[in-house]
């Protein structure tokens, strides 16, 4: 039973760190604003 605990401890603690970094990334992790030109022909105007 002691070798199960180990594991699941060790399975635990590394599902929260792939969580944590994930959320890192989805938060704090902001990408620089930037414009952007899209240029639509004319046939594509007049629908």
């Amino acid at each position: 039973m002691p070798t199960l605990m180990k594991f699941l401890v060790v399975v635990a603690l590394l599902a929260g760190a792939v969580f944590a970094g994930l959320w890192s990334l989805a938060n704090l992790a902001a990408p620089p604003p930037r414009e952007i030109t899209v240029t639509i022909p004319q046939d594509k105007l007049g629908r």
